[in-house]
């Protein structure tokens, strides 16, 4: 389906009935990223929420963003589309990376009754140079898998991952190189050279059910720096998971099934 927001048509898709969460999904990459790791887990689980997944202007299906210049505006395409399509219904909201720094943009706007945030491997620091970021560590190598894939393919899944297996690798390519090819490159250039909030931001106080899924080998945007956060989100979770980079979903599914368990249930128990 597509909504027309600050001239944007705005790609989304909606699955199941009950209380929404709203999904925002990482920089370059498209909703199925959000999609890939959470509908396994509803479809499975059979939990009663309406997952609202949205494609990002310049990524997925969304068209005429030409004109947005920064994350400002893909800020206010975001605050508009919840103002048009989820209409002051309270809601949860996860976010991945980059989508978990917007998240935190929408919670700081103070407009909406937001029942809890589920943070994924968030953006943190958005000036890359001041990121607190660990050395890069191979976790696991399946060697056998390994070797038939092609060397410039081995040094892509190397740079991007940390546990190289067949099963990340089918993964990592559906949910996340797919939605990178699908993404405007000349306009993600754009708002990369404008990639943080303008002035407007201060870092929200947010007393709700959140959770910090943070990889310790996360070498795009490190974990030490979530941490700072402790006391703005008193009831979250900080969980740094070994064995886990940046694609921390992929990588370690039992426990990020394990804590989105969690955290639905302290929202339900906490409305």
């Amino acid at each position: 389906m597509y909504t027309t927001v600050n001239d944007v048509e705005v790609y989304y898709e909606i699955y199941g009935e009950g209380t929404p969460i709203l999904m925002l999904h990482g920089f370059s990459p498209d909703m199925e990223l959000m999609k890939g790791c959470m509908e396994p887990f509803f479809q499975k689980t059979r939990r009663s929420y309406k997952r609202i997944y949205i494609d990002l202007p310049g990524m997925g299906k969304s068209k005429q963003f030409a004109h947005l210049n920064n994350t400002d505006d893909l800020m206010e395409v975001v605050i508009g589309f919840i103002e048009k399509e989820m209409q002051n219904e309270p809601f949860l909201i996860a976010g991945e990376s980059y989508g978990g720094y917007l998240a935190r943009g929408v919670i700081a706007k103070n407009r909406f009754p937001i029942l809890g945030a589920f943070f994924i491997c968030p953006v943190i620091n958005t000036n890359h140079d001041q990121r607190t970021l660990p050395v890069k560590n191979i976790a696991e190598r399946d060697e056998c898998f390994f070797k038939k894939l092609s060397s410039n393919i081995q040094k892509e899944f190397e740079n991007n991952c940390v546990v190289l297996n067949e099963l990340t690798f089918n993964r990592w390519t559906e949910e996340v190189v797919a939605g990178m090819k699908r993404g405007d490159v000349a306009f993600l250039q754009k708002i990369a050279g404008n990639y943080a909030f303008s002035n407007w931001f201060e870092e929200p106080q947010f007393n709700n059910p959140a959770v910090f899924l943070l990889g310790r080998q996360d070498d795009v945007v490190g974990y030490q720096d979530a941490l700072d956060l402790k006391e703005n989100f008193p009831s979250a979770s900080f969980a740094i998971l070994s064995g886990a980079g940046h694609n921390l979903q992929i990588e370690r599914p039992v426990l990020f099934n394990a804590y989105l368990t969690d955290w639905l249930n302290r929202c339900e128990q906490n409305k």
